[in-house]
């Protein structure tokens, strides 16, 4: 029986060869990782372009020494990429869904919204919306400097010249023919060492609030911070407009909520119902940490940033954009299923969060323009105070739901969670709207107008949008190419650009 277990002579070689085979292997492999290390000290001893400084602003510098990350940020200026929900392409939101119009009414997003494009369009986006467009001459009017905060390296820059408050409270003209590098390598990379660093104040005290310390932070949690740096709900505090994170107690809907009603905030009254309205931005990173891929510790960069190699050099993409343009080296990273399997997943839960919001988006239009009648039949504040508060809270849960890029996914039980309850507090509103009408004898349905386009819903509000697109043209075809001139002639932007 004992002889039945030896192994045959044949049987020795082999296992020997294969072992040999696999020592070989993990030498050629470490060989390979030290060579890789010796490149990278390489690349950093011997750099063509040396930077001491906290930021650098003009992108173009980076390029020598790293021509592979460069070559894909340059690609975020593709915008061709477009799946069912989400892209790159830019779209008029205001336009696909006229009710956005009434739900801001009172407010600049009624004039102008579209989708956002690469990271390479960030200045001209900018630019471009209304929103932040208003007559040079007319300095109080403006947005504040503010609203350039997450657009260029630039920012970071001028916080360190002027300082953070002057930066801020500045009107936004101020500076435009400073800020002109779009969203680039310095926002993300400390340019001495290119280690992943913080360039924006906001979110270190937001953490600091938190009693948490941001230089703690893991590599891997670096990779998704650098990009909750503008990718989070935020208001402009006091009258300095300084960028402020509301996470003091905590990172939820709810918590927020609390925060900004602890200190009586409100982003705008309503035109129509005027009711004490909360506009999320674009929690993109709150909203991730909800769902099953924060929780597992998956950072933005894993997924919207995957790695890829070309001569022999791995690298991460810098064509910041969706998952399922490069499938195979997103999702497959990690799930088995075929690529087509995947991506019906993904709009499987994107269409069942917007079958949800289309109801509660509209909702919350009927019920400010119900709000609006309760007023012209003499409702008095005290009788419209439930209404409003209901309104409040049900638009924040909407806006907060929607506003979040990609959130359907990131996290589609939030997403359900938040526009369940903002269509039950649209129902309520419009109950307690109902019950003030009936005490001032009217007891119809309230009569809706004709809000089926963008243009309708626009002249309802009481918009002349001819004027403002007219200011707006006059200002892209002067103003903007003085600045560019002026930032070439002064260093701050590449000639060509």
């Amino acid at each position: 029986m004992a002889e039945n277990n030896k192994l045959k002579p044949w049987q020795g070689w082999a296992l020997f060869g294969g072992a040999m085979v696999a020592v070989f292997g993990l030498g050629l492999l470490c060989s390979s990782l030290m060579h890789r290390d010796g490149e990278v000290a390489s690349i950093f001893n011997n750099r063509k372009v040396k930077m001491d400084k906290e930021i650098e602003s003009r992108n173009d510098l980076f390029e020598s020494d790293f021509p592979l990350e460069y070559e894909t940020w340059l690609a975020t200026a593709d915008s061709s990429f477009n799946s069912e929900f989400c892209g790159q392409k830019k779209v008029d939101v205001l336009e696909e869904r006229p009710d956005m119009v009434i739900l801001w009414a009172g407010y600049a997003f009624s004039w102008d919204y579209t989708t956002p494009r690469g990271h390479m369009h960030a200045i001209d986006d900018m630019r471009e919306t209304l929103r932040t467009f208003a007559p040079m001459t007319e300095a109080d009017k403006q947005q504040p400097g503010t609203c350039w905060t997450c657009k260029s390296p630039d920012v970071p820059r001028l916080m360190a010249e002027v300082g953070e408050e002057n930066f801020y409270s500045a009107p936004w003209s101020k500076w435009g023919d400073q800020v002109m590098n779009p969203i680039g390598c310095s926002d993300c990379h400390d340019p001495a060492t290119m280690d992943l660093h913080i360039s924006r104040p906001a979110l270190k005290n937001a953490y600091a609030a938190m009693g948490k310390d941001i230089t703690k932070a893991t590599h891997q949690e670096m990779r998704s911070l650098v990009c909750a740096q503008c990718h989070v709900e935020y208001y402009f505090a006091g009258d300095k407009k300084v960028a402020t994170f509301p996470w003091e107690k905590g990172m939820t809907l709810e918590a927020a909520e609390a925060y900004y009603d602890s200190i009586g905030f409100t982003d705008y009254t309503h035109a129509l119902s005027k009711a004490p309205i909360l506009k999320a931005q674009h929690p993109g990173y709150e909203m991730s940490l909800q769902g099953i891929h924060g929780q597992r510790g998956v950072s933005c960069a894993d997924c919207h940033m995957p790695y890829k190699s070309e001569g022999g050099v791995k690298f991460s993409d810098h064509k910041v954009m969706s998952p399922l343009a490069n499938i195979d080296r997103t999702c497959q990273v990690c799930h088995r299923e075929d690529a087509e399997t995947l991506r019906a997943n993904v709009y499987e839960r994107q269409r069942k969060c917007t079958e949800i919001r289309n109801k509660t988006e509209h909702e919350l239009a009927v019920a400010h323009i119900e709000a609006k009648f309760a007023w012209d039949k003499g409702a008095t504040d005290a009788e419209m105070q439930e209404a409003l508060q209901y309104l409040r809270k049900g638009q924040w849960r909407w806006d907060y739901a929607v506003a979040s890029h990609g959130a359907s996914f990131h996290a589609p039980q939030e997403v359900t969670r938040l526009l369940a309850d903002g269509l039950d507090y649209a129902h309520k509103a419009r109950f307690a709207i109902a019950r003030v009408l009936a005490k001032h004898g009217y007891t119809d349905a309230v009569p809706m107008p004709d809000i089926t386009t963008k243009e309708k819903a626009q002249k309802y509000i009481g918009l002349d949008m001819a004027q403002k697109n007219a200011d707006k043209k006059k200002f892209l075809d002067t103003v903007v190419p003085a600045w560019v001139k002026t930032a070439v002639a002064k260093g701050r932007l590449k000639a060509e650009s």
